[in-house]
C-alpha cells in the first residue's frame, strides 16, 4: 500500500471512529453548537493526552511521526475494540500482523477441509481466501446463494458478487446490513497486508464501478469475525434464518469459512432439506 494511500485510509477511520462517539456517553455536555456528530478533535486529543494540533494532523492524514504508546492513548480514547486497534497500527505504523505478501498461488483445500465441509450438509458453507475469492462451497450453499461452479473461476469474488448479482442483493432481507459484514472483515485484511496492493485497486474499482460500495465501505466495521443473524427471502423457499460464524482456517492459505447455520427456532432446516431433494 502507497504511504499517501494508507494515510489517507488512517484519516477516514479516525473520522469515523471520532463521529460515532456521543459525547455524554463519556461524561461530556452534548451542546447545542455542535456541527458535526460525535466528539470533536481537541476532545479526542484532550482525552488521548496529546494536543489538539498534533491529533489534527493525524486526522488530516500528515505524514507525522508516531509511536506506539501514543496511538495506545488515540485508541482508548476512540475506545477501539482489539480488532480496530489492529487496523489502526497497521495504517499509522506500517505493519500489520507480520504478513508477508508471497508470491501467488491458487489456495488449495486440503482433504480434511473438504471432509468437513462436505460434513455440513445443511449448513450453507463458503470458503473463501484472504481476496475473498470463493475457493470452495458445499452443495447447500449452492442452493441457498449460486451455482457457483457456473461462475468463472475469475469473477468468484464474494464481495462483487455482492454488488453485481441481483439472485444475492434479493436474497438478503437486509442487503446493506449482510454486505457490512463482509465489508468488516475486509478491512481486516486490508490493514494486515498493508504490502499488497491488490486492495487498493479492488477498492478502487468497486468505488468507481458501483456507487453503493463506497458508502458502505466508509461507514463498515473493523471485525475479524462479525456473527449475526441473517435473514433471507429465497425465491424457492421463502424466509430463512441463519446464524452466520465466520471462521479463520489456520495455515499458509489463509482460508476462512463462513458457515450459515439455521436457526434453531425456525423451519429453515426443513426448507433447505426439501431444496437438496428437488435436485
Amino acid at each position: 500500500m502507497e504511504r499517501q494511500t494508507r494515510l489517507q485510509a488512517l484519516s477516514a477511520f479516525l473520522k469515523a471512529k471520532r463521529a460515532s462517539i456521543l459525547p455524554e456517553l463519556i461524561g461530556l455536555a452534548p451542546g447545542t453548537r455542535r456541527r458535526t456528530p460525535g466528539l470533536r478533535r481537541e476532545e479526542v486529543a484532550q482525552l488521548a493526552g496529546v494536543s489538539t494540533t498534533w491529533y489534527t494532523w493525524l486526522e488530516q492524514g500528515r505524514d507525522i511521526r508516531m509511536s506506539t504508546s501514543v496511538l495506545d492513548q488515540i485508541a482508548n480514547a476512540l475506545q477501539l475494540t482489539i480488532d480496530e486497534r489492529k487496523y489502526l497500527y497497521a495504517l499509522a505504523l506500517e505493519a500489520g500482523s507480520g504478513a508477508i505478501v508471497q508470491k501467488e498461488e491458487p489456495p488449495e483445500i486440503s482433504p480434511s477441509l473438504q471432509k468437513i465441509l462436505d460434513e455440513l450438509r445443511f449448513c450453507p458453507t463458503i470458503i473463501t481466501d484472504r481476496r475473498f475469492f470463493i475457493v470452495g462451497w458445499n452443495e447447500a450453499a449452492a442452493h441457498v446463494f449460486l451455482d457457483f461452479e457456473q461462475i468463472p473461476v475469475e469473477q468468484r469474488n464474494m464481495i462483487r458478487l455482492l454488488f453485481t448479482r441481483k439472485e444475492l442483493q434479493r436474497l438478503a432481507v437486509n442487503w446493506e446490513h449482510f454486505t457490512r459484514g463482509y465489508l468488516a472483515i475486509l478491512r481486516v485484511y486490508y490493514g494486515q497486508y498493508v504490502e499488497d496492493e491488490w486492495y487498493d485497486r479492488f477498492i478502487g474499482e468497486m468505488k468507481s464501478v458501483h456507487p453503493d460500495f463506497e458508502a458502505l465501505w466508509e461507514q463498515s466495521e473493523v471485525k475479524t469475525a462479525p456473527e449475526v443473524l441473517i435473514e433471507f427471502r429465497h425465491a424457492k423457499a421463502g424466509k430463512m434464518l441463519f446464524h452466520l460464524t465466520s471462521l479463520q482456517v489456520h495455515g499458509d492459505s489463509d482460508l476462512r469459512c463462513s458457515i450459515y447455520t439455521p436457526a434453531a427456532d425456525s423451519t429453515t432446516e426443513n426448507k433447505l432439506k426439501k431444496l437438496l431433494e428437488r435436485k
